[in-house]
């Protein structure tokens, strides 16, 4: 289990220490230097109750786990609007070594892209610092009937009740974002700091089919207190768009490097037994090409949409762009596996080949909630106007 025993003091004089030196290597170039280590390391966390708890020190020795934080807070501004192509194409090299990591990796990024956003600059400084000293933020929503509740106390405090599911990274995740249910109905978001305040875990549910090492759980919080510094933001601001829904597009980004892991492996397997004169593998080998292409062409498409000037004021648009690209990259991905077993036969989804890890891996990660919904979504828009299809998107 990772534990951070520094003292925030402590974490606060290392932060200040690490500003010094920076990464030595931009983020897109230090995730795809790192993916081939991920990928060699992935077989060995890929069980119930496994974690990939090596992988975390390694992104944190490249600077990758505070490199959506500030230059001036020893990040390297990839939470910016201009930076959203580098930090989808980042986050696509962590999901082609394991898409495990890429899914915690994926909800790091979203936690401190939160706080920089919801966060007084106090607290950003004190959850910076957390990140310097190595702390793993994470998103934990999804809940249950018994979901968290949030009751104010006399003294200031606040006393959690409930549970969230889906808990990724439970016992790893020491600073995990929660959403928590006033008493008067809204949504508040708050920043449990779990090393501390340890939730109660229960992981019997966890059998999973894929994405086996994410050590999801059910995290119960009942009886935790925590104070006013650690809510962020302001009731409902969680929800709020074009970022709540529009955030689809980063894990769109860490399944097609999933999706660039299977073409990657199905090719070496064909290599290694010299069927690359074969018509019928060169044909699916150049349809899988095609439609990776596609992927990385809808990466930079969501990014300029993303980053756009009126990414904030024209929400509606920015959540349908978001939703025809998670859509797309899902169709993409799915085609990607059922040409890649095709290639490969019977042999090549027997272990120790990748492939058949990988294989179970996307598939589960692919299962995203309200798909059809999201679809939808992008028609609805498409419906409301009238502008020709070649502005409907760039207006």
């Amino acid at each position: 289990m990772v534990s951070v025993s520094t003292s925030s003091s402590q974490a606060t004089d290392r932060a200040s220490n690490l500003l010094v030196s920076p990464p030595l290597l931009a983020p897109e170039v230090a995730a795809a230097a790192l993916a081939p280590r991920l990928l060699a390391q992935a077989i060995h966390s890929d069980f119930e109750g496994g974690f990939p708890e090596k992988e975390f020190n390694w992104l944190h020795e490249v600077g990758l786990l505070t490199a959506a934080l500030p230059v001036a807070l020893g990040g390297a501004d990839l939470a910016e609007p201009e930076q959203t192509l580098p930090l989808l194409n980042t986050l696509k090299h962590i999901g082609r070594g394991n898409l495990v990591m890429g899914r915690l990796y994926e909800g790091h990024i979203n936690a401190l892209q939160l706080l920089q956003r919801l966060g007084t600059t106090a607290q950003v400084a004190r959850w910076a610092a957390d990140a310097q000293a190595g702390c793993w933020f994470g998103v934990w929503n999804t809940e249950a009937a018994d979901g968290v509740k949030l009751e104010p106390l006399a003294n200031g405090q606040y006393r959690l009740h409930g549970s969230k599911t889906f808990a990724s990274g439970a016992g790893y995740v020491s600073r995990p974002l929660l959403t928590a249910a006033l008493p008067d109905g809204g949504w508040q978001l708050l920043v449990l700091p779990a090393t501390e305040k340890e939730p109660k875990y229960d992981a019997s549910f966890w059998r999973p089919l894929g994405m086996r090492g994410t050590a999801s759980s059910r995290a119960d919080f009942t009886g935790l207190e925590i104070s006013a510094d650690d809510l962020l933001g302001k009731p409902g601001d969680y929800y709020q768009q074009p970022w709540f829904s529009g955030g689809a597009i980063r894990f769109a980004a860490v399944q097609l490097g999933g999706a660039e892991a299977v073409f990657d492996e199905t090719r070496r397997f064909l290599q290694a037994l010299g069927r690359t004169d074969d018509p019928y593998q060169r044909q699916r080998l150049g349809e899988m090409a095609l439609l990776i292409e596609s992927g990385n062409l809808w990466l930079r498409g969501a990014a300029d949409h993303a980053s756009r000037p009126t990414a904030e004021t024209d929400a509606e648009a920015t959540v349908a762009y978001a939703n025809m690209m998670r859509t797309a990259l899902e169709d993409i991905c799915l085609r990607v596996l059922q040409l890649a077993e095709r290639c490969v036969g019977a042999r090549g989804l027997l272990k120790p080949e990748p492939f058949e890890r990988l294989h179970r891996d996307l598939t589960h990660y692919l299962r995203q909630p309200a798909p059809d919904a999201a679809q939808a979504d992008a028609g609805r828009f498409a419906l409301d106007r009238n502008a020709p299809a070649f502005q409907l998107w760039h207006a």
